[in-house]
């Protein structure tokens, strides 16, 4: 793993918001997600409604961007990522153990029903200004 990968993935895991952007055809359309992060698929997962407007965008047009990051007022202090996605309903076979893992990190989802979704991330760009202003990481995902 690159330093650059290992900087992404840690942040990744120690965050838990992402605002997701979506186009359907009325225009763009951002939403707030919480999310888990799986570091050996490259992949985020988060739970929304069939009738939200983002979720219905997903299945018209599973290309995704979005971003995650911290907020602080302190310019040294900015870290946050942007990133592509293909957006995906979980596989059924994997929706217990997804489903699992999402409730261990917020439980209040154990009282909703809705369903899984994953965002594998196909392009992370990572500022880090606690290494220097304007500090990048970057990772792309291999084509298979």
């Amino acid at each position: 793993m690159t330093a650059a990968t290992a900087a992404i993935t840690q942040y990744l895991q120690q965050q838990h918001v992402l605002t997701l952007c979506t186009q359907d055809q009325e225009g763009l359309w951002c939403a707030s997600c919480f999310y888990v992060f799986d570091a050996a698929t490259m992949c985020c997962y988060l739970m929304t409604a069939d009738d939200s407007r983002h979720t219905q965008a997903m299945l018209a047009n599973a290309q995704v961007a979005g971003t995650i990051a911290e907020q602080t007022e302190a310019v040294l202090h900015i870290q946050g990522i942007q990133f592509t996605a293909i957006a995906a309903k979980v596989a059924a076979a994997e929706i217990a153990a997804i489903k699992a893992r999402y409730c261990q990190r917020f439980p209040i989802a154990k009282l909703k029903s809705a369903p899984l979704w994953q965002l594998q991330l196909q392009t992370v760009k990572m500022v880090d200004n606690r290494l220097g202003f304007g500090k990048k990481h970057q990772w792309q995902r291999q084509p298979i």
